[in-house]
């Protein structure tokens, strides 16, 4: 099932990007919620459920299939989020387990194709917003609960949901080097969600150590359209 959802994302189509959330609002109307709650281990009541994604709980109302911060319900959520969420529950393999082994993107089954885009939006601003600012890189991931690890300038592992974990990498650049930057993902990670859907995974990771760090950085995550405070 090829989606175009990163098209959308970019925002040059906002009536595409309204469609293909609408759409998938409507798919998890159809979904069985009381097996969402059991399975993904969701907190939830009568009215909506509730998962954490990347250290923030977001709620779904039950009724509309609407998705909303829980500390801020009227903020308008990024587009990757939104298909995050979606597409986990959706995607998800009844067998799914995590294999316990990171890969990089290009090793990811399926997901070769996108590595241009995780390249472009994902893996040159992480390293462009945290050049020069590691301790502010490492604060930023003990504040979303990592765990470090002994790779890179700055390691750590972090959870996008309680099922899907990240490695974060960075190195520093010097007089003669660029910062350089890469994500690892768990070698399993297309059993829970599609490989197009990483991309927008890893780029809500990079926007949200940046939140956490105190740097604005534009929604698209662009590598050319980046501004820090």
């Amino acid at each position: 099932m090829r989606e175009n959802y990163l098209t959308a994302s970019k925002g040059g189509n906002q009536d595409n990007y309204e469609l293909t959330c609408e759409k998938w609002r409507q798919l998890f109307l159809e979904m069985d919620q009381e097996m969402l709650l059991e399975r993904f281990r969701l907190e939830g009541d009568s009215e909506t459920l509730r998962i954490r994604y990347f250290g923030e709980m977001y709620q779904i109302d039950r009724r509309t299939g609407m998705i909303m911060l829980q500390k801020d319900p009227d903020r308008r959520l990024a587009f990757n989020t939104v298909m995050s969420i979606y597409h986990l529950f959706y995607y998800a393999k009844e067998e799914a387990a995590v294999k316990g082994e990171f890969v990089p993107f290009r090793k990811v089954r399926r997901a070769a194709p996108f590595d241009p885009a995780f390249q472009r939006t994902v893996v040159k601003p992480l390293a462009k917003i945290f050049e020069g600012h590691s301790e502010e890189l490492k604060q930023a991931c003990e504040n979303l609960g990592g765990e470090p690890v002994r790779q890179g300038d700055v390691g750590y592992v972090i959870q996008a949901f309680d099922c899907m974990p990240l490695t974060v990498l960075f190195w520093d650049g010097d007089e003669e080097f660029e910062a350089q930057a890469n994500i690892l993902f768990d070698a399993d990670i297309t059993d829970f969600i599609h490989e197009e859907t990483v991309v927008c995974v890893a780029a809500d990771l990079v926007r949200r150590l940046a939140e956490e760090a105190g740097f604005a950085v534009s929604e698209r995550l662009m590598g050319n359209d980046i501004a820090k405070k």
